[in-house]
């Protein structure tokens, strides 16, 4: 049978076959398939069993209609015609893709990946806008959201399953807000890496690493700072690593994306409010209420608003080696942003005092980068010198010289600087020490 005009004459279908060759075939097997299928019964069975099933009957279905198909060619119409049917069509190939960090869908003809820190346009699209509909009301209902004209925005997390093994985050915005037709942007959420890992990616030296880790053994309180899309979570996920494992951790998070392997970690998420605009529960809620709980070290996947000054607190009042991300595009500016969000709290403090407070606090901040050859890395690793009654004030310990030769030929190199004395000397109260590389500001021991 010819896959465009539906005649049994056992044309081959090449690969080569235009879009629309292909789309028209696709949803002529999808209609046949529907056809065959008993919902009630598919109802009954979890995802994994549902598509092994669907899977068979098109299988029959494809020999039954006469179509002579290469291997490849029978496998791809199969699982393109049950993604259509009952997945999440042209995005299921790319969930699966592990060299995928985003899925940008703007309007059903183009679609968008981040690969490797880069935007690429992949050939795939939805065939209509109706379709793209369709797969929208099947991601979001997984999670018990809806979605239409008259909330026509949703932000939800999906849980990891067998078609996201990652888990992710999706944000929808349908007309008429989003004029060019339904936007879908997926952040699929990244794998757990650790410091070796980012190493090898080049996205810090050893150096850092090691002082680092002693920071967070040595339980000061880290900030990581850094743009959009810049390796913040993956980064704080990595220092999380050396927190001791006997040590009662409460993680805090908009939408949980940590993944600690310590035995003792309690995950709280937020909770966005119903479609009566009632229910919901902000990270401050969950922060407040993470100090009642005995926590030894509090990690919050973000601070973007007030829930900042109940951090500051909690840092200055016995929850030291605490850690948590700011969106920032430098060290100093981590400060001032810290400084402004404390300050949207609803409690009246002069802003003198929250000044103070960020002082007392913050002992490290990490600053991130994703840079234009799409690595995401440490660009300067600082240190807070500033005391009560003092402007904010920074010693750089590391930063990263894009002009700077390195070992391998290529610009670009991590350039330490000296460590103060200060800091040498609370490592060495913790049992920790500076990493070899890292020098005294003076040659004074600790």
């Amino acid at each position: 049978m010819d896959g465009a005009n539906g005649s049994r004459s056992g044309t081959r279908i090449h690969s080569a076959a235009s879009d629309r060759q292909d789309e028209a075939l696709i949803r002529r097997f999808k209609r046949i398939l529907l056809d065959e299928i008993d919902l009630n019964e598919l109802g009954r069975m979890d995802t994994a069993q549902r598509r092994i099933r669907l899977e068979r009957v098109m299988a029959h279905l494809v020999s039954r209609e006469g179509l002579i198909l290469s291997s490849r060619e029978r496998n791809r119409l199969v699982r393109r015609v049950v993604d259509e049917a009952v997945g999440l069509g042209v995005l299921e190939p790319l969930l699966a893709d592990d060299t995928i960090s985003e899925i940008m869908v703007n309007g059903h003809r183009e679609v968008y990946v981040e690969r490797f820190g880069k935007l690429q346009r992949v050939p795939s699209s939805f065939s209509s806008e109706e379709q793209l509909l369709q797969t929208i009301d099947r991601i979001v209902s997984t999670v018990n959201r809806r979605v239409d004209e008259s909330n026509p925005m949703v932000d939800a997390r999906l849980p990891a399953d067998a078609r996201m093994p990652r888990g992710a985050r999706v944000h929808v915005v349908l007309p008429p807000l989003a004029l060019n037709g339904p936007v879908v942007t997926i952040r699929l959420f990244p794998k757990a890496y650790g410091l070796d890992e980012l190493l090898a990616r080049g996205s810090l030296d050893t150096v850092t690493a090691e002082f680092l880790a002693s920071c967070v053994r040595a339980r000061l309180n880290i900030v990581v700072s850094g743009g959009t899309s810049s390796g913040k979570t993956t980064m704080l996920n990595a220092l999380s690593a050396f927190i001791p494992t006997h040590e009662r951790i409460i993680t805090i998070e908009d939408a949980a994306e940590l993944s600690l392997e310590q035995d003792h970690v309690i995950r709280l998420e937020t909770r966005p409010s119903n479609v009566e605009g009632r229910g919901e529960v902000p990270i401050r809620e969950l922060v407040r209420n993470s100090l009642r709980m005995r926590p030894d070290r509090i990690v919050v996947g973000e601070c973007r608003g007030g829930e900042a000054l109940d951090m500051l607190q909690a840092m200055n009042t016995g929850h030291e080696g605490s850690l948590t991300t700011v969106h920032a595009n430098t060290a100093a500016d981590a400060l001032i942003r810290l400084e402004t969000l404390a300050s949207m709290s609803d409690i009246e403090i002069p802003f003198k005092a929250l000044h103070d407070q960020v002082n007392e606090a913050i002992n490290v901040i990490v600053q991130l980068q994703r840079g234009s050859d799409g690595v995401r890395r440490i660009v300067a690793c600082d240190y807070v010198v500033s005391a009560r009654n003092e402007p904010f004030s920074l010693h750089t310990l590391m930063r990263w010289d894009p002009r700077a030769p390195s070992e391998t030929g290529k610009p670009g190199a991590f350039v330490l600087g000296t460590a103060p004395p200060d800091l040498a000397r609370r490592l060495h109260a913790s049992g920790e020490s500076l990493p070899a590389g890292l020098s005294l500001t003076n040659q004074d021991a600790p």
